[in-house]
């Protein structure tokens, strides 16, 4: 089998993990990494062992697949120019800006039989996939994603910046439409609300209390999740599962017996597994494991909660 031609569209502090990723896997082959800042694209390539662009343009035609990692604003412009061209796509979350943008990516790539894939990284959490093995229908679920202020990601709100991220888990668990949000937040250190909480409420009935932000003093990224006789609390970041389920018999006349079980998953790399999947989605011909799809669905409930903000604020 001949390597996969690959490259990395926009090498800031994701995409430089993204080349080194390609450049360490087996059967892949990294052409090159591209960057409006010349020196940063060569400090990069040189690192990665490839070749250092500023324009993704010339790559069209020399690479099989293409992780695009540049600002949200520049997803659609970069991702249709690379499908157009036959090219396999990686596109970092959020999809696109917008939906109508999202509905001409996913077409394209439908039309090209491609491979196009969205960067929800913490559907390769170990924690997660041990939590799908115990899940059946969610009730509740309460998030919590808390993190220091970085620049970087402040091209956009809290909520296309952290909280898509368990937008996409939830929806991906609960798989009902949404048929409610309601949303508070507010700007502190931006022109964009640095933190929110939304309330969504789905089609069966299931809710989920989702809170952003990232202007902690702490990092924590947490879900609590509550099904019929158990409910489960998955720490994504130190990769600890808990799950309390309810056993046979009482402890004491009216107390149930509740068995606790807690797992640490151990430490994992969720961007190689991650971009290991978009190459073994290619190579076989399937779906990948977060689809154009997935992402413009979470996109789409992002946008409700940010008009759900606007209309407070209004």
């Amino acid at each position: 089998m001949s390597a996969l031609r690959t490259a990395v569209v926009g090498v800031g502090y994701l995409g430089n993990f993204h080349a080194q990723k390609y450049a360490a896997l087996d059967g892949v082959e990294l052409v090159g990494v591209v960057d409006s800042n010349a020196a940063r694209a060569a400090e990069v390539a040189a690192a990665c062992g490839c070749r250092a662009f500023t324009d993704y343009r010339e790559l069209l035609g020399q690479v099989d697949a293409v992780s695009v990692v540049v600002p949200t604003q520049y997803h659609h412009q970069v991702a249709q120019d690379f499908l157009a061209a036959g090219v396999h796509v990686l596109i970092e979350k959020p999809i696109t800006v917008t939906i109508e943008q999202a509905d001409q990516l996913v077409a394209l790539a439908d039309a090209k039989k491609l491979v196009f894939q969205v960067g929800h990284l913490e559907r390769f959490n170990p924690v997660l996939m041990a939590a799908e093995e115990v899940l059946n229908t969610p009730l509740f679920v309460e998030s919590v994603r808390i993190a220091p202020f970085k620049p970087r990601g402040t091209d956009v709100n809290v909520v296309l910046d952290l909280m898509i991220h368990d937008i996409d888990i939830i929806q991906h668990l609960v798989k009902s439409p949404v048929d409610k949000i309601a949303a508070i937040g507010a700007p502190v250190f931006t022109g964009e609300e640095d933190i929110a909480n939304a309330r969504i409420a789905f089609a069966n009935g299931c809710v989920a209390n989702v809170t952003a932000s990232r202007i902690s003093l702490k990092s924590e990224r947490k879900m609590r999740i509550f099904q019929r006789d158990a409910y489960l609390t998955l720490d994504f970041q130190n990769k600890k599962l808990l799950v309390a389920k309810r056993g046979e018999g009482e402890l004491l006349p009216g107390i149930p017996n509740v068995q606790v079980q807690e797992r640490e998953l151990g430490q994992s790399d969720p961007l190689l597994s991650e971009i290991s999947s978009f190459v073994e989605a290619i190579r076989e011909g399937k779906q990948p494991q977060v689809s154009g799809r997935d992402g413009r669905m979470a996109l789409e409930t992002a946008l409700k909660i940010n008009e759900a903000l606007n209309g407070r604020l209004s």
